[in-house]
């Protein structure tokens, strides 16, 4: 089934990166829609991976590169991987033109055979990572809520929301796989499902050549899914693993297996914040543990929407790495990231928007219910009471964002409580 392009995010991010530089290298998880997104700006298209002229572009990769270089400019380079001393036959190529926007490349999410490449490609190439599609780009966000105005300092904050639990649960566990944002019901579901089976079957080996086990691959996913949103050790996993069993892993092996997760975007784990502090509380640095799309989670653990709605504990795990996925999108496109925030007092913020210019803002993540969105506001004011404004800024805002509700609002002490259905760049 053909369907028009759904506009995304990234488009004006890919469009500014190539008014910049010569090329752009556009990596990301399977099927997210990186070659999709760059042919809307290419000019020219080489497929570098179509069977009638695999062997033969090959060939010209390594007698006779320019040959495949020829095209009008932006010239998309899909599948470049499959000869990585295209690499700097790229670099060469934007040296001798002198100008920027020549080259897109794009490729599976199998990263290139980098012994080949000689020349890291600095001052010729920006790098650029795509995620699934936000609520928002999938049409199933209002937006009435926009994060850029937030920083700006937008006082008035209102929205309606109409998304059930029921919505939410099936889009939790469908992901924002391009493909599946179109589908309803059983077929949307079966993308994240398919992308977990290629996963543990064969991409994990492919990564970097090494031959993994797949019942290994299998175990470890499910229990990082049960991990996720926490700073799980090594040791935590392993013992999680091995708990149905006398199954046993070493602490190297799983390092190895998360390696090769995270070179295929599969898991993308969140950095610490460390503020300016009153006191002197020990901020932990350990990274949070989630998956780049929550549909992966759902895939490992074998749950669908039915199942969140019957275990909300688990729902809300994933709920937050949905939640979690649309903040990376909306602060990638503000130039900003998400770290999260834990100290040794158990006081713990789960995501921190932070932009390149130091205005930040601080964010709870709950399902929603009176009580969890209390909860939340706690936090947030301890947090925000314990940043030492005198060595940096006041957050640009305090905000719980919910899985359910049916409105967007600032209460009378400032913080904004917003659905996430309601969110936008």
């Amino acid at each position: 089934m053909k369907t028009a392009y759904q506009k995304r995010i990234a488009d004006d991010i890919l469009r500014q990166k190539l008014e910049a530089m010569g090329a752009v290298l556009i990596e990301g998880a399977k099927a997210c829609g990186k070659t999709t997104t760059a042919a809307q700006q290419a000019a020219s298209i080489l497929h570098m991976d179509d069977p009638r002229y695999v062997a033969q572009n090959l060939q010209l990769a390594d007698t006779d590169p320019t040959l495949l270089l020829a095209g009008d400019t932006p010239r998309l380079i899909d599948e470049w991987q499959v000869a990585p001393k295209l690499w700097d036959a790229v670099r060469y190529t934007i040296d001798q033109r002198g100008e920027d926007g020549q080259f897109m490349l794009t490729g599976s999410a199998v990263p290139a055979d980098t012994s080949m490449v000689r020349h890291t490609g600095t001052g010729r190439f920006a790098w650029m990572t795509m995620r699934p599609m936000t609520l928002w780009e999938s049409g199933e966000s209002t937006g009435n809520v926009s994060l850029n105005e937030l920083f700006a300092g937008q006082k008035p904050v209102a929205g309606l929301c109409d998304m059930s639990l029921t919505d939410l649960a099936a889009v939790t566990c469908r992901g924002g796989w391009p493909r599946a944002v179109v589908r309803s019901g059983a077929h949307a579901m079966t993308q994240a499902r398919e992308y977990f089976e290629a996963i543990v079957r064969f991409d994990i080996a492919r990564a970097d050549g090494v031959a993994r086990n797949e019942h290994t691959a299998r175990r470890l996913l499910r229990s990082y899914a049960r991990h996720q949103g926490s700073q799980a050790s090594i040791a935590t996993i392993r013992a999680d693993m091995a708990a149905a069993d006398d199954y046993s892993v070493s602490d190297t092996t799983i390092e190895n297996y998360l390696n090769a997760l995270r070179r295929l975007f599969v898991i993308e784990d969140m950095p610490a914040w460390n503020p300016n502090l009153r006191s002197k509380t020990a901020v932990r640095t350990a990274d949070t543990r989630y998956f780049t799309d929550p549909s992966m989670a759902a895939a490992a653990l074998g749950i669908g929407p039915n199942d969140l709605i019957a275990d909300l504990q688990t729902f809300g795990l994933l709920f937050e790495a949905l939640a979690v996925r649309d903040l990376r999108v909306y602060a990638e496109a503000m130039g900003g990231s998400v770290f999260h925030y834990r100290d040794k007092t158990g006081l713990e913020c789960d995501a921190v928007v932070h932009l390149r210019d130091g205005h930040y803002g601080l964010v709870e993540i709950k399902l929603g219910g009176d009580s969890l969105i209390a909860e939340g506001v706690k936090t947030l004011t301890t947090l925000a009471a314990k940043i030492d404004t005198g060595k940096m800024r006041e957050p640009s805002f305090l905000a719980v964002l919910t899985g359910v509700g049916n409105y967007a609002y600032r209460r009378a002490d400032g913080i904004c409580i917003m659905p996430l259905a309601t969110l936008r760049p």
